[in-house]
């Protein structure tokens, strides 16, 4: 794989990996709360957040602005 992308992940320092890791675990959970309201399907969806967050976007539950709308309305 040697799109920008890829190339840029490779290219990124162990602090800015795990900078950007624990916001998308962030994301995880609040979009895992909002869907279903269970401690532990949080907990295995914040183990497991790189599988759920394509799962999520291959099913349709973050499109419509939905990927904004959900993490906006825990900070209202």
């Amino acid at each position: 794989m040697s799109g920008p992308f890829f190339v840029y992940i490779r290219s990124m320092d162990n602090r800015n990996g795990s900078i950007l890791y624990a916001i998308l675990g962030i994301y995880t959970i609040l979009i895992s709360w909002h869907y279903n309201h269970s401690f532990l399907l949080v907990i295995i969806h914040y183990i497991f957040w790189p599988i759920y967050l394509i799962y999520e976007l291959l099913i349709g539950h973050l499109s419509h602005d939905l990927w904004r709308t959900i993490p906006l309305s825990y900070f209202k």
